[in-house]
């Protein structure tokens, strides 16, 4: 079996999927879809941190770990379906790249529910903690990537190839669009 690797870019409910295979020193783009991680039908689950605001403490805590668990269950889903597929193409997926924003720690939930932008800041993570805890379950080794050192983090992995490889994804994704 061919390896294969993943990258994802969480935003508010759903991210940006790309699976990718060195295929003769070439990197070809094997898939690119979007992933859901909440149930459109649900209300208040893109944003479970924003209603979680108006609950007491205790309620909270409960909502956002029912938020939780259903976005992983989701997103191992979707993730594990990707597998399938690729499997059946001959390839394996062995891990996932996932982009962040900062690496600030997070404080107390209490804190978090009192200020409106560590509220988009826990949703940001929260998002990529259920991609995150789905490779996890899948056995996918998953890498944090803060987006902004995504080229120092490709020089360290790929060396001197790393300029060639970031100037073949780049240009897939103009293609791809």
């Amino acid at each position: 079996m061919k390896m294969a690797a993943m990258g994802v870019q969480m935003h508010s409910g759903w991210g940006a999927l790309v699976v990718v295979a060195n295929e003769d020193g070439r990197v070809n783009v094997m898939a690119r879809k979007r992933i859901g991680v909440i149930d459109e039908k649900a209300g208040g689950k893109r944003q479970p941190y924003h209603r979680a605001r108006n609950l007491a403490l205790n309620e909270a805590e409960k909502y956002l770990a029912r938020c939780a668990a259903e976005s992983k269950r989701l997103a191992t889903q979707s993730i594990r379906g990707l597998t399938e597929d690729l499997q059946k193409r001959g390839y394996r997926l062995a891990n996932c790249a996932v982009l962040t924003a900062s690496a600030r720690e997070l404080p107390q939930l209490v804190r978090i529910l009192a200020a409106h932008p560590l509220i988009h800041t826990a949703e940001g993570e929260f998002f990529r903690n259920a991609i995150c805890s789905a490779c996890e379950v899948l056995r996918l080794s998953v890498l944090r990537v803060r987006e902004r050192e995504i080229e120092s983090v490709a020089n360290t992995s790929l060396g001197r190839s790393a300029a060639a490889v970031m100037k073949q994804i780049a240009n897939a994704g103009k293609s791809l669009g």
